[in-house]
């Protein structure tokens, strides 16, 4: 069954500049950003710049240089951020829902980035 893109969702209106971003990191094929509602002291998005659905749509439909070019970058932005064991964090999380029973609010791939605290067994909202 092919993946049926919106190109309506935020992702993709981030991507042609119609609502900003607090951009970490741009690649030839992929943004990062802060996400608007973090879940942990450093949350940052990573999306690729094509129209892929969920990671098993990228993995996939994706070109090589997508695929190499969105694992670095997601690499990249642990480093950035200091997230990376050894670099003076513990750690970090990489989280990628997908579909309605994977709780997908956005229908663009996008890894999450996760750290700066202990996140315990399950991500939860503060408070």
């Amino acid at each position: 069954m092919p993946y049926a893109y919106d190109d309506q969702n935020i992702f993709a209106k981030i991507l042609r500049g119609e609502i900003p971003n607090d951009t970490v990191l741009e690649t030839a094929h992929c943004l990062a950003f802060r996400d608007l509602h973090p879940q942990a002291p450093v949350h940052v998005l990573v999306i690729p710049k094509g129209p892929y659905v969920t990671f098993d749509h990228f993995a996939a439909e994706a070109s090589e240089a997508e695929i190499a070019d969105f694992t670095r970058a997601i690499g990249e932005v642990c480093r950035m951020t200091g997230l990376r064991p050894g670099d003076g964090e513990d750690g970090y999380r990489v989280i990628s829902n997908a579909g309605e029973a994977g709780l997908q609010e956005v229908p663009h791939l996008h890894m999450h980035i996760l750290g700066g605290r202990v996140l315990g067994p399950l991500v939860a909202k503060p408070g």
